[in-house]
């Protein structure tokens, strides 16, 4: 018995983890196409680039895992009937538990990686992602330095450096302000150099002119300077504690908001997020539950198979809807908290029947049938 557990173990084994790499490099992709304006507006670089979206990988795992579960039970158990080997298996005594053991067991894993995750891996690695992506948003250096391009410091703000020294000067400056649209200014400057200070980061310019134009009375204003300084400290981002998102938070920052008026307005939202790490990992099980009651629960017939694998994918699209959508709703009304635990337990247990229940009795096959 235990041999043909593991031989139907490294049956899903392969698939899942085939399937669980590919859907990681599609979704990985599809983010990071989020984040390309970092490397376009704030120079960041490539390996800067990749461990910034290598840290949104536990969130994309939470949510592929169990699906890639489902897709290698229903494809493994549907073709080892397919191939009569389900047949042979039964008739020489295994159970439907000890058929169904394998894929339990793969399940219970990934509902264990599931809560690791869900309570640490996710929050830790979203926590980071922000708080790099917050540096890397605040980090005039990384702006200002950029060689032959034109760059928005901020609404209306637009600067172009044509290229930088390696002592750090910059050469070929202009700054274009243009926020005020009745009074736009632009100013250039042979060269400049970007310094901080106790009162805030300063861009000196050196050798260059002022030019505002004040559209109202149509004139221009125009002055020449030896060195100007212009204060960055209104663009650059608040040196202040930064709020922390519900996905960023750990379990008892979640069910423990603070008094900030920022906690206070999503506390229940907070309190959903929590409630929904504790019961989504469990749908894993219910998946897997799920596709093996579409090959294990049903009679042997070929022809009515990609029925029970059609309405199986359907329950699964509906309980993933359900697990999307009950954490919503919680976040709105607290009153629905209970019906994430009674939802996720419903589910596990019809699947759990359908799955281990009394088996539909075989019909008589008829000539040509199973063909």
């Amino acid at each position: 018995m235990f041999g043909m557990t593991r031989y139907i173990l490294r049956q899903l084994l392969g698939p899942m983890i085939f399937i669980t790499l590919v859907l990681t490099g599609v979704v990985w992709l599809t983010q990071s196409l989020r984040l390309v304006e970092l490397i376009v507006n704030r120079g960041l670089s490539a390996g800067g680039f990749f461990y910034l979206t290598l840290l949104l990988l536990p969130s994309f795992l939470a949510v592929i895992l169990p699906i890639a579960l489902f897709v290698s039970v229903l494809y493994v158990y549907g073709r080892l009937e397919s191939e009569s080997e389900l047949v042979i298996m039964r008739s020489a005594g295994l159970s439907q538990w000890t058929l169904a053991k394998p894929a339990v067991i793969l399940a219970t894993a990934v509902v264990g990686i599931g809560y690791a995750v869900a309570i640490y891996f996710q929050p830790a690695g979203f926590r980071a992602f922000k708080e790099l992506q917050f540096d890397i948003r605040g980090d005039f250096a990384a702006v200002l330095l950029q060689e032959g391009a034109f760059t928005t410091l901020a609404e209306g703000v637009t600067v172009y450096i044509r290229a930088r020294e390696t002592t750090g000067e910059l050469r070929g400056i202009l700054v274009h302000e243009n926020r005020d649209k009745k009074r736009p200014v632009t100013m250039m400057a042979e060269r400049g150099a970007l310094v901080r200070t106790a009162d805030g980061p300063r861009f000196v310019l050196f050798n260059g002119n002022r030019q505002e134009v004040d559209l109202g009375e149509v004139g221009l204003s125009l002055l020449d300077f030896e060195r100007y300084a212009i204060d960055l400290s209104t663009y650059e981002a608040s040196g202040g504690p930064r709020w922390r998102e519900p996905g960023e938070r750990f379990l008892h920052e979640l069910f423990n908001p603070g008094t900030g008026l920022d906690d206070v307005n999503n506390a229940q939202r907070m309190r959903a997020e929590a409630h929904r790490r504790l019961t989504g990992p469990l749908y894993g099980l219910a998946y897997a539950l799920i596709a093996l009651g579409a090959v294990l629960a049903g009679e042997f017939n070929r022809r009515g198979r990609w029925r029970r694998i059609v309405g199986a994918v359907a329950l699964a699209i509906g309980v993933q809807v359900l697990a999307l959508g009950l954490p919503s709703l919680a976040a709105i009304r607290a009153s629905l908290v209970p019906a994430m635990y009674v939802g996720v337990a419903a589910v596990l247990a019809a699947a759990a029947y359908v799955a281990f229940g009394p088996r539909r009795a075989q019909r008589p096959i008829r000539a040509g049938a199973a063909a």
